[in-house]
């Protein structure tokens, strides 16, 4: 189908200005948006003075996931999730693992025709428990999302977003009826971080998880990749655990995951196992209960033991779940409540 043909799709979260322009506030750069002009994430576009998505009918990617690759390991684990998205980003993350088609510039955006409905049901046909809106940031590509959402819980699916954290409170609330998990990289404490290596700020991640631990029913966990000689100083990763535990709940998990060499940070090596497990222990000392390495198979540290009593709870290998022993959401040796949904 001829990118002309294609739909496009008024957009959600903005307002009309002076002139012609637009502000759009799906995301924390509120961008201001001339007539003819994209915003930030490039898939925004001002027409007459009307904001519309480029990518709402242009869907890159769609797969039958594990769950736990998300990762989300305490949101219906054992589960699949069928994975879309679509091109585009708000940030510009040198060590990108999804560089092919998060970062793209206007009238280069590729992408089949897949209607919410055709997502829905290519989920139930697959056996997916849920529908994940990820690889790409999902925040860029609400309107599909909230139209697939809502009929995903109509056909008894859950919703859960992967995302960088950087969309406005507004988003959130315009989310909160259909979305019911989410995965945010909390990818660094530092404001130079973000600014280097991701082309973004800080302070809006924070508050986004601050908001949604403290005024929203949705499951929340975090994931933090630890890059070499960047992020892994004993300070900062104590701040990074010291912030989840005290503005967001010692019941979120906390994922602390490999880097590996990619897109424009191809010169650093990996994580050494020995730095991943000075995070988990840093964030254990926090007072969190459920801390995990990630890009590390066969790591003890994938898998879920109680806080109370240190009962192995589920066992996992990579994103394979070899057992679950959680009883009604609780430990069966202790009775200790485990945090979650759909745990068993």
């Amino acid at each position: 189908m001829a990118g002309e043909q294609r739909q496009l799709k008024r957009a959600v979260l903005w307002e009309p200005g002076p002139e012609k322009k637009v502000r759009c506030f799906l995301c924390n750069w509120r961008c201001l948006i001339s007539d003819g002009n994209v915003g930030h994430c490039a898939v925004r576009k001002n027409i007459d003075g009307v904001l519309y998505s480029l990518v709402y009918d242009r869907v890159c990617a769609a797969n039958d996931d594990p769950i736990e690759k998300k990762p989300l390991f305490h949101f219906q684990p054992g589960t699949r999730s069928f994975s879309v998205s679509t091109q585009g980003c708000n940030f510009q993350c040198g060590f990108c693992q999804n560089w092919r088609i998060s970062q793209i510039v206007e009238g280069a955006i590729e992408g089949q025709p897949y209607s919410p409905e055709q997502i829905v049901t290519a989920a139930v046909r697959s056996g997916c428990s849920s529908i994940a809106y990820t690889y790409t940031e999902p925040t860029i590509f609400m309107e599909l999302c909230a139209e697939t959402g809502r009929l995903a819980r109509e056909r008894g699916l859950a919703n859960v977003f992967v995302s960088n954290g950087y969309m406005t409170t507004e988003a959130i609330d315009f989310a909160r009826p259909w979305l019911d998990g989410i995965n945010i990289d909390l990818k660094a404490f530092t404001e130079d971080y973000y600014k280097r290596l991701c082309g973004a700020k800080l302070a809006p991640v924070l508050e986004t998880i601050r908001h949604i631990a403290k005024n929203t029913n949705i499951w929340m966990e975090l994931t933090t990749l630890i890059v070499p000689g960047e992020n892994d100083s004993d300070h900062e990763l104590k701040q990074i655990a010291g912030f989840i535990a005290n503005e967001a709940s010692v019941d979120v998990p906390w994922h602390v995951s490999r880097f590996y060499p990619n897109y424009e940070m191809d010169d650093k090596p990996p994580t050494p196992a020995a730095t991943l497990q000075r995070a988990l222990d840093i964030g254990k000392a926090a007072g969190l209960r459920y801390v995990y390495v990630g890009n590390l198979p066969g790591a003890e540290a994938e898998s879920t033991f109680c806080y109370n009593c240190g009962e192995l709870l589920i066992n996992r290998v990579g994103y394979t779940i070899r057992s679950n022993n959680i009883k009604g959401g609780a430990c069966p040796a202790c009775n200790a409540q485990i945090a979650g949904v759909g745990l068993g």
